[in-house]
């Protein structure tokens, strides 16, 4: 698992033991990158359900402005604090140690991008959408990226928010669910 671009490209980041944290694919996080090259700097990042942080960390070392990391487990929190160190971004990274849905429900800030890879067993996505699209924490524009099995679909969010777009890969889809504008700021 390696950063894929950025200010700290080709850096090797460490990985959980165990089975219970299924890193994203190198494939799946190339073509995720891919499709948000261009929404990524300055931005502001949610890394929910973190579990090793790669996500948030290949936005900040793409330049994004700030990243939250949220996972309840104390041995990814660990790890995630160890591979901000690696890649030297942990100046513009916080790194939260609770759980997701609590934390959403806690929440007063905004986001630009907001990262849902919870572990598919737990029941916890169609939750974590409902919850940030009823909070509406996403700034005008933002992106919602939920990672799932390929033989599942989303359903259809609350506007402003709507499905975008949905990539699979083999047995995974990332589905991105965009915020429309707020009217009154567009005109």
């Amino acid at each position: 698992m390696r950063v894929i671009t950025g200010t700290a490209r080709g850096r090797r980041l460490k990985e959980l033991e165990g089975m219970e944290t299924r890193p994203t694919t190198d494939r799946v996080k190339e073509g995720l990158f891919s499709a948000l090259q261009f929404d990524i700097e300055g931005r502001r990042v949610l890394d929910l359900f973190a579990g090793t942080g790669q996500l948030g960390i290949e936005c900040l070392s793409r330049g994004a402005a700030s990243a939250v990391f949220v996972d309840r487990r104390a041995d990814a929190v660990k790890l995630i604090r160890e591979n901000l160190k690696l890649t030297e971004l942990q100046d513009r990274a916080r790194v939260v140690a609770g759980d997701s849905m609590e934390f959403l429900r806690s929440l007063r800030e905004r986001f630009d991008i907001v990262f849902l890879d919870p572990p598919y067993a737990a029941g916890l996505l169609e939750p974590a959408v409902a919850h940030l699209t009823a909070f509406d924490i996403l700034n005008p524009h933002g992106i919602i990226v939920a990672e799932h099995p390929a033989d599942r679909s989303l359903p259809a969010p609350a506007a402003p928010y709507r499905v975008h777009r949905t990539y699979r890969y083999g047995r995974i889809a990332l589905t991105l669910i965009r915020r429309g504008g707020d009217q009154e700021n567009e005109e």
